[in-house]
This record gives structure tokens, C-alpha cells and sequence, in this order.
């Protein structure tokens, strides 16, 4: 069921919805479609469209339907009675999607979590003829009634699912810290569901993790190690895929796998450059990445897919400081690949040391090689024909000097250079 708004507020995309119902390996016998300015307060839709959707449902012979919109339970129930079938609104078949796509045990647990926050709004419509307090012999006691006995147990399971998530939480804050201490700059892939980022990912580090022309392809979070040239890597990131008006639920219960994203370095924002909607699919991620907290976070997009628009070759868009800020390239193909890890590498900050050094004249080799690498700031020579410079370098180079050249052994605890002293 497809109700086309005038409102931005409830509008959805209709071929969205059928790759939806396509992911959930649901088979479509017939799609109602209408038009409406504002939602019913009964059954989402009008009365007379009601009846056309129960005269479609009695004539295919269908066992569920499906609503391209959020429904309040109310309207479930009603529609229920009206149909005499299941019904399930978006989120409940978002639901049933990340149910089927989960693998590991975290995202086991993130999934009933955000199933049971969703079941915890609706589950008066399984136990209305409950809602009386249990009697008889053994069972007097609180006068709780079956319903609230049920929201009880609900309760505690998912404070149980918190408190697992919770280690997971610090074993995964372990692991960010270790690589912290690698000195390895972690870079996410976010985007839209179906853009290609795993297919992305597979390219940059050959991990081979599932990818498919499907939404939600990928639920459980993927690490591995990317060579970014010149003796440079870092960690590649490989999460979930955002949709419009992801249900609040999930982005709750997927907080510990979305932090990965949150403390990321960089944000590969994956396009499906040869999509239709791809304004609307960006500001779709960019609204779920102010929702985490990643909205400061640098971001470098990707257009990706460009093998599907004639003649269009890969390329890097630069602002107007010259810094790279978009990507076109194609994952399918490995099309602008090189470019890519390019434009990576130069978004990723780099760790700078600034240090004083006071070089003997038999280090000349050494200073050229400062120089060689740009980092001399300043100079002085001193009269006993000793050099004082004040260097400026990155990190890797720092540390491989020192382990080549013993540079660390050169440094000084003497006052800064007078000012006014350049290098030449």
C-alpha cells in the first residue's frame, strides 16, 4: 500500500518500497496506490480505500500487507480487523529485513532489541483477551493482569540485551584504542542502502564480504586494513546502510556498531552517482549522521557507479583551498580506484611532530634530508659551528629518521630560536 502525500512529511518513494518488499523475499500480487493530503486517524487511509485494499486482499488471496508508511498501533489493529490478515507498516518491514540480514551475535542482539522497543508500543493487540487479573489457585498474588505481566518480561529482556550490548560496547572501545595506539586513522563507509559500499570495500582491501543488488546487503560491521601509498594506511570501516526515515528504533539499538562511524577519522560518503534520487539520498544520510553525532565529522564522497553513465570518466573534485572533497569512480569496474586512495590520503590528518635540534657540522647528510622533506622551520648557526633548527615533520617521517638516523638524539632543552631567524 502506496499513498502518495503532499506533505514531505509521510512521503515515500514507491520503487524504494518495491525493493523493500523485494529484500524481504516477499512476493507482491498486487500494489494499491492513492493520494491523500493528510493521514486518517482510523486507518491511516480513507474508508473507501480501506475497502478497496480488503477487496484486493480477498481477490489475491493474500496473507500480509504491507504499508510504505508509519502506523500508529491503533491503525494496526484496525486495519487488522477490517482486512482479517497480518498488516505491517515500513518499519516493521525494515525490521523484519535487518532480522533476516543479522550474522553475528551482536547484531542478533541489536536486532531483537530494536524489535522488541517496536513490539513494546504494540503489544495490546495480542493479549486483549488477557486484560484481566490472573485467579485461581497458585496465581493470586499482585493483581497484575496478563498484559502487564508481559510488558514486565519484556521489560527485563531488553534491560538483559542493554547490559550485553554494553560489553560488546567495551570490547569494541578496546579494539579503537589499540588501533589508536597503531597510529591507524580509521575511515567509514556510510551511504545510502544499495549504493555500493560494500562492493567498495571489497575493491580497497579484497576482504570479499557479501555484496549484493539489495537493500540492507550488509548488517553486521566489517574492519580491515587499506594501503594508502607511500608506507601509509589506515582502517576501512564498512557499516550499515541509512534509508529515509530510518526507524528510530534501529538507529537506538545499532548506537554501539554506529560509534565505529562516530569516531571515524574520515567518512567516505558512498553516491549512487546514476541514481535518480541521489540529492534526496544524500541529505537522507547526512539527517541519520546528525542523529549519531557524526554530522562535524570530514567527509569525502564518492560518486560511485559511473560505469552506468555513458562516457564519463573518473575524476576528483577539489574546493577552492584545492582540498579533494568528491570522487567519481566506479567500484563495479575499479575505475578511479588510485584516485580514490589519492583523495583518502590526502583528507586523513597527518600527525605532525615539532621538535629543536641541534645538528654537529658531520651531520650534513641529515640536514639535507630535513630538507629534502620539507620540515626545516628555522636555523642558527652557533659559533662553535653546530646548527639550531627547528623542524617540522610528519610523524611517520619523524619516527623513521630517528630509527635510521638517530635523530631523537638530537634534540635540544636550550631556549627557542631568537626571533627573526629563517632558514635560508
Amino acid at each position: 500500500m502506496h499513498i502518495a502525500f503532499d506533505s514531505r512529511e509521510h512521503g515515500e518513494n514507491l520503487q524504494e518500497f518495491q525493493e523493500l518488499v523485494r529484500s524481504a523475499g516477499a512476493e507482491a500480487v498486487a500494489t494499491v496506490t492513492g493520494r491523500m493530503r493528510v493521514p486518517e486517524p482510523k486507518y491511516f487511509v480513507g474508508s473507501g480505500k480501506a475497502e478497496a485494499i480488503r477487496d484486493a486482499v480477498a481477490a489475491e488471496g493474500a496473507e500480509l500487507v504491507l504499508f510504505n508508511h508509519g502506523l500508529s498501533p491503533a491503525q494496526e489493529r484496525n486495519l487488522e480487523r477490517l482486512l482479517r490478515c497480518r498488516v505491517l507498516d515500513r518499519t516493521g518491514l525494515i525490521l523484519d529485513i535487518f532480522a533476516q540480514r543479522a550474522r553475528t551475535h551482536e547484531g542478533k542482539l541489536q536486532v531483537e532489541l530494536a524489535q522488541l522497543q517496536h513490539l513494546s508500543t504494540r503489544l495490546v493487540r495480542g493479549w486483549t483477551h488477557l486484560e484481566r487479573q490472573k485467579g485461581g489457585i497458585g496465581l493470586r498474588g499482585p493483581g497484575e493482569t496478563q498484559l502487564e505481566t508481559d510488558r514486565r518480561l519484556l521489560g527485563e529482556r531488553i534491560k538483559q540485551i542493554h547490559r550485553r550490548l554494553a560489553r560488546v560496547r567495551r570490547q569494541r572501545n578496546q579494539g579503537r584504542r589499540g588501533r589508536r595506539r597503531a597510529e591507524l586513522p580509521t575511515v567509514s563507509l556510510v551511504g545510502y542502502t544499495n549504493a555500493g559500499k560494500s562492493t567498495l570495500f571489497n575493491l580497497l582491501t579484497g576482504a570479499g564480504v557479501f555484496a549484493e543488488d539489495q537493500l540492507f546487503a550488509t548488517l553486521d560491521p566489517t574492519l580491515r586494513r587499506v594501503e594508502l601509498g607511500e608506507g601509509r594506511a589506515a582502517i576501512l570501516a564498512d557499516t550499515v546502510g541509512f534509508i529515509r526515515h530510518l526507524p528510530h528504533d534501529l538507529v537506538a539499538a545499532f548506537r554501539s556498531t554506529l560509534e565505529e562511524t562516530r569516531e571515524a577519522d574520515l567518512l567516505l560518503h558512498v553516491v549512487d552517482a546514476a541514481g535518480e534520487r541521489r540529492e534526496a539520498t544524500v541529505g537522507a544520510v547526512n539527517g541519520v549522521l546528525a542523529e549519531i553525532g557524526a554530522q562535524d565529522i570530514p567527509q569525502l564522497q564518492v560518486y560511485n557507479k559511473i560505469d552506468l553513465l555513458p562516457g564519463f570518466a573518473p575524476r576528483i573534485d577539489r574546493d577552492a583551498q584545492g582540498r579533494p572533497w568528491r570522487v567519481w569512480m566506479s567500484s563495479r569496474t575499479g575505475a578511479g580506484r588510485d584516485l580514490l586512495l589519492a583523495a583518502i590520503a590526502e583528507c586523513l590528518p597527518v600527525e605532525r611532530v615539532r621538535e629543536r635540534l641541534c645538528l654537529p657540522p658531520a651531520a650534513a647528510r641529515l640536514r639535507a634530508r630535513l630538507y629534502a622533506l620539507g620540515g626545516v622551520c628555522a636555523e642558527r648557526v652557533h659559533d662553535d659551528g653546530a646548527l639550531e633548527v627547528e623542524v617540522d615533520l610528519a610523524r611517520a617521517d619523524w619516527d623513521a629518521l630517528c630509527k635510521h638516523e638517530g635523530l631523537d638524539t638530537y634534540r635540544m632543552e636550550a631556549p627557542r630560536l631568537a626571533a627573526g631567524a629563517e632558514a635560508p
